[in-house]
């Protein structure tokens, strides 16, 4: 990756990486390399995800019954867990997303106050 491409990556907000977890898993179970490729695909490149800030994540997410794990066969055949969304972790999950979109019109409000007033 280029040194532009580096500066153009965004760093998550301490949580935001749950909340992109659990929408990802609401398609499916995925093990952690198919998490993180849906992440990045999905914001056409703009979040990576480091494999020391997904696993610690996961485990938390376990740790509060929003998500579950199987062991498999990943596509090229090596064992991998399959993380899936709980009932408590769908319903986390709207908890977590009305909380994101108040969060992200607060800031859009302090952001463009004049846009706001145009409305």
């Amino acid at each position: 990756m280029s040194t532009k491409e580096e500066r153009e990556r965004i760093e998550l907000l301490q949580g935001t990486l749950d909340l992109l977890i659990l929408r990802t898993l609401l398609f499916g179970p995925a093990h952690g390399h198919a998490i993180v490729k849906s992440i990045e695909q999905n914001s056409a490149d703009v979040l990576q995800v480091e494999q020391g800030s997904l696993y610690p994540a996961l485990h938390r997410l376990i740790k509060r019954g929003w998500i579950t794990f199987a062991e498999g066969a990943s596509e090229n055949n090596r064992r991998a867990k399959y993380y899936r969304l709980t009932a408590r972790g769908r319903e986390q999950l709207h908890v977590e997303t009305t909380k994101w979109d108040k969060l992200a019109g607060a800031i859009a409000r302090i952001l463009r106050p004049a846009e706001e007033k145009i409305e």
